[in-house]
């Protein structure tokens, strides 16, 4: 059985490696789906990278789905409700991810057909391109509400029984509302504000900080040696 320690210290090696696999993903492999001129007209000359992405994309998601499921050991002992609440939003977090980079996929398809019809049926293709985004952003900006809300209930967990220091749980908190607050103005036509997402990182890297060097406590166990 995995000591609260350990489960602490699996859950920070799954947060670093989480967090830069989000940036290589969305702002270096997926780079030619988003930047000018269009998808349409460069995806299927990099369909080595976007093919890449997907599978890191698809690690990433796994890697969330990691995290919950090694705080499920020690958080079960505190709440249950909680502990598999946490599995649950990663659980549908993950799903969305899997959405998403089909429609990923699907967006590349578009783009090699494209490159293949030389210029026939341009029209067409400009009024399909825009719907097949669409398809992958509104999956986008809603798998990452949904992990903005695993990270809020994580820090929620720790906060609640205080299994880290209750600042860095309440800065987690406050910093997961700011980036679900973020990523869900799109849904209401509005660009999502950058800075806003900073303080997640910075919570989760402070928090990968800590559980390395303490990881979660065993009350248990020093509950059991008080007693002897």
């Amino acid at each position: 059985m995995q000591t609260p320690k350990n489960a602490g210290r699996t859950i920070a090696a799954l947060l670093l490696l989480q967090m830069p696999s989000a940036a290589v993903v969305n702002f270096v492999l997926f780079k030619s789906l988003f930047g000018p001129p269009g998808y349409l007209e460069s995806a299927s000359a990099h369909s080595l990278e976007i093919s890449l992405g997907v599978v890191l994309g698809l690690v990433m998601q796994a890697l969330g789905a990691g995290i919950a499921l090694a705080a499920l050991s020690v958080f079960r002992r505190y709440s249950e409700a909680m502990a598999f609440g946490l599995l649950a939003l990663a659980a549908v977090g993950m799903s969305i991810g899997v959405v998403e980079y089909i429609h990923v996929r699907s967006m590349l398809s578009l783009s090699q057909v494209y490159a293949s019809a030389g210029g026939a049926n341009a029209e067409l293709f400009k009024l399909l391109g825009p719907a097949v985004a669409s398809m992958r952003n509104w999956a986008h900006f809603t798998g990452l509400i949904i992990a903005g809300s695993v990270a809020f209930l994580l820090y929620g967990t720790l906060f609640r029984f205080a299994l880290v220091p209750r600042l860095l749980a309440a800065f987690g908190m406050i910093a997961a509302l700011l980036q679900m607050t973020s990523v869900g103005m799109p849904l209401f036509g509005f660009p999502v504000v950058f800075p806003m997402l900073a303080p997640l990182g910075l919570a989760h890297l402070a928090l990968a900080v800590w559980l390395i060097f303490k990881g979660l406590p065993d009350r248990e166990a020093i509950a059991a040696d008080r007693r002897a």
